[in-house]
Parts: structure tokens; sequence; C-alpha cells
């Protein structure tokens, strides 16, 4: 009994640990624009603020908090995994080129089980993208995200990036 008990009170703490985890590090959106405030806005606004940690972070246990086992990319880019290893593998390849990598959600729009996001990133390029080596440059670039939540986890994601100017800002492309 006090061994069933132990593994109780373990797995406890690591349920509130993965909570503090999801609550500590939450970026904050600058604006917030919601047609109703209750529990189901409250968990559709806290995935998407769980997914845009694991952005700002690079932490895969947000992306594993926020998005369901069976969640699809609606607009997934060739090369990229469809579901959960999408977004972990894009994570990866793009940290490894910008390691300081921020984001901040600067407007988000609420509406019965979806999320709205326009998102800025900032850092430096100072790793590798490809076969560029990056010299500290600044990135700075926005995106537009749309999510469904299905069960308080994003189900399906819409997204565009401004790729062209991220591109020049890598040197990949002319200005």
């Amino acid at each position: 009994m006090i061994r069933l008990s132990s593994l109780i009170c373990s797995g406890l703490l690591a349920l509130s640990s993965a909570t503090a985890l999801a609550a500590d590090a939450l970026p904050q959106p600058a604006r917030v624009f919601s047609e109703r405030n209750n529990g189901a806005a409250a968990a559709v606004k806290l995935a998407a603020m769980r997914y845009a940690a694991f952005w700002n972070t690079g932490d895969p246990r947000y992306a594993e908090l926020a998005l369901d086992p069976a969640f699809m990319d609606r607009t997934l880019p060739e090369g990229r995994p469809q579901g959960v290893a999408g977004p972990l593998q894009a994570s990866r390849t793009f940290r490894a080129a910008v390691p300081d990598l921020k984001v901040e959600v600067t407007d988000m729009v609420l509406a019965d089980d979806r999320v709205a996001l326009r998102l800025h990133f900032t850092g430096h390029f100072s790793g590798r993208f490809g076969d560029r080596q990056g010299d500290g440059q600044a990135i700075d670039f926005q995106a537009f995200d749309l999510y469904r939540v299905k069960n308080g986890r994003i189900a399906e994601n819409w997204h565009l990036e401004d790729n062209l100017t991220l591109l020049k800002q890598l040197g990949a492309v002319k200005p």
C-alpha cells in the first residue's frame, strides 16, 4: 500500500511540475480579443500560450503539452514530418541557426475553438542554416498562426511566415 501511495505521489509531482513548467514561462499576448471569457476560452488560450512558449524557449515539453497527439499541420512545409514531430524538428533546425530565438505574441483573437495569433520572432543568426554560417546578424520577422483546439490541445494548425524577410536576413536571398 505504501508503495502504491508513493507511485501516485510521484505521478502527481510529475504532473505538478509539468503544470508549473507550463505556467512559468508562458509569453503573454500584447493584445487579446475574445468574444467571451469562460473556461473554454481559457483552455484555448492556454494551448496557444503553451505553443508560443515552445517556440520562445525551444523546450519540447511545451509542444507536448500544447499539441494533440493527432496534431495536423495543414500548411506543412516540404520535408517536415506531419504530427508533433514536425514542429519539434522545425524548432531544432531553426534554433541551430538562431540559438537566441524569441517570440512575442503581438495579437491574439479567440473565437469558439479557434485562436489566431500574430507572432513576432527575433534573434541573431549565429549558427548554421543549410550551407550558410551566420555572423550574428539580427533576425526580425512576423508570422500568423490559426489553431483549432480540441480538449485543451491544438489539433490543427494553419500558419504563414514572412519567409522572404527571413531569407533576406539570413543572406539566402539578395535584398
